[in-house]
């Protein structure tokens, strides 16, 4: 749905640091970084490799390892690779202007071997995966809630499991 092209349209690449769109070849495990973004509207990034890009949502909230708490995700283009390193200051005036910071980084998996891609999972509107963070462990499920349009909203939520935490400790931080 989402291609590198809507990526490249967004930005001019002589103004911002942020890195050219360009297919990469799938690599051994499949990342996930979650960016906290400080533009007009704070909010976190969540890109997810596959298909030689991120594909990626925005969270308008932090991620939480509560169960019962449910986070909005609206479905966003796809990213170079190299997003996934990227931390900087994207200049005023461009496309997300604002500072972005690396919140959270690791390994995913998609589990109960339902789908033989992210792009088969995505499809499929509701799918189940494994995060291997530093902050966020254990299972999550994105839903697609909404779609009309060419726009996307999901929900993004933890599984209980044994990373999960109580209403005391909702957040990933583990703060209240």
């Amino acid at each position: 749905m989402k291609s590198l092209a809507e990526y490249r349209d967004k930005r001019d690449f002589t103004a911002t640091p942020e890195p050219k769109p360009r297919r990469g070849a799938m690599r051994g495990q499949s990342v996930f970084v979650i960016q906290e973004h400080f533009a007009s509207h704070h909010h976190y990034d969540l890109p997810f490799e596959g298909g030689g890009v991120l594909k990626s949502w925005a969270l308008p909230k932090e991620p939480s390892l509560d169960p019962t708490i449910k986070r909005l995700a609206v479905r966003v283009e796809d990213h170079p690779l190299a997003y996934a390193n990227f931390s900087g200051d994207i200049p005023k005036g461009q496309y997300g202007a604002g500072h972005v910071d690396i919140w959270d980084k690791g390994t995913f998996e998609l589990i109960d071997g339902q789908f033989a891609s992210l792009d088969d999972a995505i499809d499929s509107g509701h799918f189940k995966f494994e995060l291997h963070g530093s902050k966020l462990r254990g299972a999550f499920a994105l839903v697609r809630a909404y779609e009309r349009g060419g726009k996307e909203d999901w929900l993004f939520m933890k599984v209980r499991d044994e990373f999960a935490l109580g209403r005391s400790k909702a957040r990933a931080g583990g703060k209240a």
